[in-house]
């Protein structure tokens, strides 16, 4: 018999942002493969948690991942660093799902958001499969991610009629917007690039903490706007421990 490993997206934050696809993935799992990382934060890891409770009636066996360090916030070659975690964690995940996942289960992994966007599940699954010693069958079920949140929370939609949209890291925006793009989803800003870049022109959507009940929103003027992010995005990270954000940076007018 088959082994099945399913990547199941489980949203932004709010719990019903599960879709009943998911939830049919969660109730037929044999194991549940949880990564944990560094410094992971309370209100994630119960919010797991939580969900696996509200959507299951039986136990379920839970097999935890310590996920190795990410070194690349430093490191001079950032392609070299990501590509050494990136096996670190095959090594890992691949031994976990050989021991744990027997022959006819069901193993699982929840990903934030969606795991086709931004998230390096789906890739190191996809090796991990390639280089098992028998046959696992891979299933994705999409989830609703922080860009979809992000516009519906600010009741937007994410492109405009004939024009193009970017969604980029935010290291690629340090020399600010793009000249052949008016619509950029940023991720990933731990520097808040937001804030140093030209702001001529340009309208922000930010949010954080998005689907949950510490969802913060803020749009208007960049120029006008950034430093009030920069103050209410301190002020929650000091009060919580922790933030998760993103922006849509959109220029006015049709050029």
């Amino acid at each position: 018999m088959t082994r099945e490993l399913v990547l199941i997206g489980v949203g932004a934050g709010h719990p019903d942002w599960v879709t009943l696809a998911s939830v049919e993935a969660i109730q037929r799992l044999d194991v549940l493969f949880v990564v944990v990382k560094e410094g992971e934060y309370d209100d994630l890891v119960d919010s797991r948690r939580a969900m696996i409770a509200r959507h299951r009636s039986t136990p379920l066996r839970t097999i935890e991942l310590q996920d190795p360090p990410r070194p690349w916030r430093t490191a001079p070659d950032y392609p070299a660093a990501v590509a050494r975690w990136r096996a670190q964690r095959l090594e890992s995940w691949g031994a976990a799902v050989a021991a744990e996942l027997g022959e006819g289960q069901v193993g699982g992994f929840l990903v934030w958001g969606d795991p086709s966007l931004y998230e390096s599940t789906l890739a190191i699954a996809q090796e991990l499969i390639a280089s098992a010693a028998w046959p696992i069958e891979l299933r994705v079920l999409p989830g609703i991610s922080c860009v979809h949140a992000l516009t519906a929370a600010h009741q937007i939609p994410l492109n405009r009629q004939g024009r193009a949209v970017q969604i980029a890291p935010a290291r690629l925006l340090a020399g600010g917007m793009p000249d052949f793009v008016d619509d950029v989803v940023v991720m990933l800003d731990g520097r808040l690039t937001f804030s140093l870049i030209d702001p001529e022109g340009l309208d922000i959507y930010w949010g954080a903490y998005l689907g949950t009940p510490d969802e913060i929103l803020i749009a208007g003027d960049l120029a006008s706007v950034r430093e009030e992010i920069l103050t209410v995005r301190e002020d929650a990270k000091q009060r919580l421990g922790w933030v998760f954000d993103t922006y849509l940076l959109r220029r006015r007018g049709d050029r």
